[in-house]
């Protein structure tokens, strides 16, 4: 059914699609659905502008509560949970690829390098309801492996470290202040624990409520779905995020709140392990600066 769901989705982009190429008139387009190429996590249904290169940083603390957290580690502040430093690059109106590096949680990948291409099928317009975009990526770890055969780590090939991540990302504004978003998304490690799964679906949700023109609330939330017996639910969590984001001229810059350690969604969407209810959330920020040729 859920792949039923992607292609329905590619199904409707075609008259979109070919409309949106006819058109001359920029202006028939709504303004951005979201401020940044990203919502919290995951991927937002922008684009970076054509010739436009944009230097990231991700930073993710330790547990605010619980075991790991409280004053002893001012709330997370003593810890590191992952960094994401990237450059990202407008190749046309509407393509763009990026390329990263992540310290990687330990739990499972450390020393992570990461690579996506996203293309803008189509934007919300006067005969288009909606924006869509098609996002791919691929991450590989270079860490050293583990000698304990039992570990996912220990890659017994070179392709074992490699993991891979396909996203359709479906977003719309309404009025001037509230933008939701739909990112059905699989993921594909190719080396997985005996309680996981290679492919795993999941459909994510968010939204953006703009505050003043500056500031924004934002939520996400993705929820992955299982096979009987696999990934159980005392392991396995579903990363959701809070933030609050400040646009300024060429910088973007968002505090975030979740339960996701890793950055990127083939550590956040598959690979979670924190509980909200046990004090497992921590800060995070995100700093984006742009540069232009113009």
């Amino acid at each position: 059914m859920t792949f039923k769901g992607i292609y329905f989705l590619c199904i409707l982009a075609v008259p979109c699609s070919l409309g949106a190429q006819t058109k001359e008139d920029e202006d028939e387009f709504v303004p951005k659905t979201f401020a940044s190429t990203r919502i919290v996590c995951g991927h937002s249904v922008e684009t970076l502008p054509k010739g436009t290169l944009d230097f990231r940083i991700e930073h993710r603390f330790g547990d605010m509560f619980g075991t790991n957290g409280g004053a002893q580690n001012m709330f997370g502040f003593d810890n590191l949970s992952d960094i994401r430093i990237a450059l990202e690059y407008g190749l046309t109106k509407n393509m763009m690829l990026g390329f990263g590096r992540s310290k990687g949680t330990s739990t499972p990948y450390r020393s992570l390098l990461d690579g996506f291409v996203k293309y803008r099928i189509f934007s919300q317009g006067k005969d288009c309801p909606v924006s869509l975009a098609a996002i791919t990526g691929a991450t590989f770890t270079y860490m050293n492996a583990s000698t304990d055969v039992s570990q996912v780590s220990h890659f017994p090939k070179v392709s074992h470290r490699f993991a891979y991540f396909t996203q359709l990302n479906v977003a719309r504004r309404f009025g001037e202040s509230i933008s939701l978003a739909l990112m059905p998304t699989m993921v594909h490690q190719n080396y997985v624990a005996s309680n996981d799964q290679n492919d795993v679906f999941a459909l994510g949700a968010a939204a953006r409520v703009k505050i003043t023109g500056r500031f924004a609330l934002i939520s996400e939330y993705y929820h992955t779905f299982s096979a009987k017996g696999l990934r159980p639910t005392d392991v396995y969590k579903r990363s959701l995020a809070f933030a609050l984001e400040w646009f300024t001229f060429g910088h973007t810059f968002t505090i975030n709140i979740t339960n996701a350690a890793g950055i990127g969604e083939t550590q956040f969407v598959n690979n979670t392990y924190s509980d909200w209810f046990k004090g497992q959330f921590r800060l995070g920020f995100c700093i984006a600066r742009k540069f232009s040729r113009e």
